[in-house]
């Protein structure tokens, strides 16, 4: 399941923009290039995919709204073929770090059941082994 679609896109960053940045052929045909946008967010979902398996088990049942807006960054910029502009790269790197973030839990996604079951390797188990230095030995050092 996409996690944002093009007209989202869109309607986020109009269609004369998705139609400069894709509209590569020897001609220009003045249209958005679908093939090119579907790729660019197939490959932003993987990405985000890649970060959110860490904490919560794929595919999500609804894709909040961060998801989506982290989506929509990531593949307008992955859409660019040669360098991409200050503020798409910036808001890029920030998608990126926050992506970082709610895979270390720092932010987390408002999904109900979605975290994966610990796997147990959390779980800290200590044995109490007899001491060799107590009382008990040290008598006629201490």
């Amino acid at each position: 399941m996409a996690y944002c679609t093009l007209q989202e896109l869109t309607d986020r960053y109009s269609e004369r923009m998705l139609i400069d940045i894709s509209d590569r052929g020897e001609e220009a045909t003045g249209a958005v290039d679908e093939a090119l946008i579907d790729r660019a967010i197939a490959d932003a979902d993987a990405l985000i995919d890649g970060y959110l398996k860490v904490r919560y088990a794929l595919p999500l049942a609804s894709v909040p709204r961060l998801v989506t807006d982290l989506s929509l960054r990531i593949s307008i910029y992955y859409a660019h073929a040669h360098v991409a502009a200050e503020k798409i790269t910036a808001d890029y790197k920030d998608a990126l770090r926050t992506l970082g973030e709610i895979s270390r839990g720092l932010v987390q996604l408002d999904l109900d059941g979605a975290e994966p079951a610990a796997s147990g390797a959390s779980e800290v188990r200590t044995n109490r082994p007899e001491r060799p230095l107590s009382a008990a030995t040290m008598k006629g050092y201490i």
